[in-house]
């Protein structure tokens, strides 16, 4: 199976997954006086819109490379990231708007019963994030990444409804509220991990030349090609799930232009065997 379809199957995973804990979490937040559930429904629906989005933008990012766009279109999935990000801004600033209205607002306390329901949502989020995680390091790609904090997101704001509902419900009167300050609380994680996904999206879209270990790799490889006698630029920058490369090699001064050509295009075959991810690699000759 190609990278792109294993990604578009996570993100199908995902979206189908959201999809049922919305109508789980709305169901029981109604039925159970919860507006911490209810909230966490929301950042549900969210989510399966933002899904949508992350497997439109992997799809057009796995796109081979044309006239127009000859590094491919990778750049596409962190500009998806950044719509993702968005999104999960206006659920939180709606969740937030609501849980304060619920506060200065009397209202009977949670139901004992939405408890159960949030230990089940709890175990499947985070069993969730850690699918979605170990597919986004493998396939390098920073729109799964953000799919995956998604599930860890909703697990945490999970964790803080479950234990806001335990104080309302054990705390008598005067601690119903304590449901809504957990959506607060949900707010605050959310807006965290919006940062937390926005950063690594605009280091890939400034192109940051932020891979030592990459890097380092590439220059040991690079000692084992026939004629290369040492490495001294190397450019990486990420596009989707490929990094392309700009490495200037050394080789002996006195050697042909033939023989330079051929000795770059080694050294080009090779990175390209040893490392699967990378896409467009431009090796530059320098003399030794």
């Amino acid at each position: 199976m190609s990278n792109s379809n294993l990604a578009a199957r996570t993100v199908i995973f995902s979206m189908l997954g959201n999809a049922l804990l919305a109508a789980i979490k709305f169901t029981a937040g109604i039925f159970g006086h919860s507006y911490a559930l209810i909230a966490d429904g929301i950042e549900s629906v969210v989510d399966v819109f933002a899904s949508l989005l992350v497997l439109v933008g992997l799809r057009y990012s796995s796109k081979p490379a044309d006239e127009n766009h000859p590094y491919g279109h990778g750049k596409a999935e962190p500009l998806i990231t950044f719509l993702v990000v968005v999104f999960l801004i206006i659920s939180a600033c709606t969740i937030g708007w609501q849980a304060y209205q619920h506060i200065i607002t009397p209202h009977e306390s949670p139901r004992p019963f939405t408890l159960i329901v949030l230990a089940g949502i709890i175990l499947w989020k985070e069993i969730s994030f850690q699918v979605v995680m170990r597919r986004s390091k493998k396939l390098n790609s920073s729109a799964l990444k953000a799919e995956a904090w998604h599930h860890r997101s909703d697990a945490i704001t999970s964790v803080a409804a479950f234990v806001g509902i335990i104080i309302a419900v054990f705390g008598g009167e005067g601690f119903e509220v304590a449901d809504d300050y957990a959506a607060l609380f949900a707010v605050a994680f959310i807006l965290f991990n919006c940062y937390r996904i926005f950063r690594p999206a605009l280091s890939e879209v400034m192109d940051e030349n932020n891979y030592e270990e990459l890097t380092k790799h590439i220059r040991e490889i690079a000692l084992t090609v026939p004629g290369v006698k040492g490495t001294e630029k190397c450019f990486i920058r990420k596009a989707g799930m490929e990094y392309h490369v700009d490495l200037h090699a050394l080789v002996v001064g006195e050697l042909s232009v033939t023989e330079g050509h051929r000795i770059s295009h080694l050294l080009k075959d090779r990175l390209c065997k040893e490392i699967p991810e990378l896409g467009n690699v431009l090796i530059h000759i320098e003399p030794f």
